[in-house]
């Protein structure tokens, strides 16, 4: 009998060894679907989808999974009812998925270098322009008998202040002071969803013509007084932050870029803490009038850049300018 016994398990080996390979060699699709089944179970649960790494994962995962159904011996079935919903995206998306997605749509828009030159060349023409016209000024002056009145510097600037754009290559138009006094949709008031905080529509022309205007006029005319002459560094100073206003302005008023506003706005905020600056090492009362309107550079800015966020949920408007939403032109070349 132990004879037999051990002649039958002699027999019975090579057949298991046999077996145990085969078993190796088959695929391993069900440890693979359960696998999927369970993170996609979980993620349903906890509210949002998978991890990014599984996301960009999936198509590999997909085609894998798929390939070893197909080999599987009588996984025919399967392969048609399981393999298509276990990689379909999960009902709803989820946060996380849709950051993912944002964050790809975006990437996918390509950076307007045309726009960007244009811009830059615009604010280098201003600059030179806005410099020529103060460079004149002062050679009229000199030949006059009598210097110049304080006024007339006042004058000047508080004009500068409201109508830089004048020297601006851009389409530099600006919202229609009437709609936006009237809470109507103006080119970049009310033409977008705007925040809860939005200051209503007549603080806007209140703090630009009668308050902002006004102190960029008299700290001027206070440096003006200490250097002589209107083509100075200290003035210019100023002009390149009405210059940079002017470039911003179209991006977000004309082009409605609503992304490239925010770090345009943020040159503008810096550029009216450098004017204030400038002109507090000349005369420091001329620094202090700024104050004010740099307080309110502060408030703008945080507007643009909350505005950017309540149109941007689906996360597809990047901060930079990019092709196919719009097409910088300069006015005089302009189609």
């Amino acid at each position: 009998f132990g004879f037999s016994c051990l002649g039958q398990r002699a027999r019975l080996r090579p057949r298991a060894l046999m077996a145990r390979r085969v078993q190796r060699q088959q695929p391993r699709a069900p440890r693979l679907l359960g696998l999927a089944a369970c993170t996609c179970g979980l993620s349903a649960l906890r509210g949002f989808c998978p991890s990014s790494a599984f996301v960009a994962a999936r198509p590999a995962l997909q085609a894998g999974t798929r390939a070893a159904v197909s080999s599987a011996p009588g996984a025919g079935a399967l392969a048609g009812s399981a393999v298509g919903p276990l990689v379909a995206p999960l009902p709803g998306g989820g946060r996380r998925g849709r950051a993912v997605g944002a964050a790809r749509s975006a990437g996918e828009k390509e950076l307007d270098v045309d726009a960007l030159t244009k811009y830059a060349g615009a604010l280098v023409i201003q600059l030179a322009a806005i410099t020529a016209f103060f460079a004149a000024l002062d050679a009229a002056a000199a030949s006059l008998p009598e210097p110049v009145p304080q006024w007339a510097i006042f004058v000047l600037f508080f004009g500068l202040s409201l109508r830089s754009r004048f020297f601006s290559p851009l389409d530099n138009s600006r919202p229609d002071l009437d709609k936006a006094v009237k809470g109507e949709a103006t080119g970049g008031f009310n033409d977008r969803i705007m925040p809860s905080w939005t200051p209503p529509g007549i603080t806007f022309p209140i703090m630009w013509v009668l308050i902002v205007a006004p102190l960029r006029a008299a700290s001027s005319m206070l440096v003006w007084e200490q250097v002589g002459h209107l083509c100075d560094a200290n003035l210019l100073a100023l002009v390149l932050h009405l210059s940079i206003g002017d470039m911003w302005n179209t991006i977000n008023n004309v082009e409605r870029r609503l992304g490239a506003a925010v770090p345009g706005v943020l040159c503008v905020w810096l550029s009216g803490l450098f004017a204030a600056y400038t002109y507090y090492q000349v005369v420091p009362f001329a620094g202090q009038l700024l104050l004010p309107m740099c307080l309110w550079l502060t408030v703008a800015a945080t507007l643009i850049a909350d505005t950017w966020r309540v149109n941007n949920t689906a996360g597809d408007e990047p901060i930079y300018p990019y092709k196919g939403s719009v097409t910088t032109e300069f006015w005089f070349a302009a189609k």
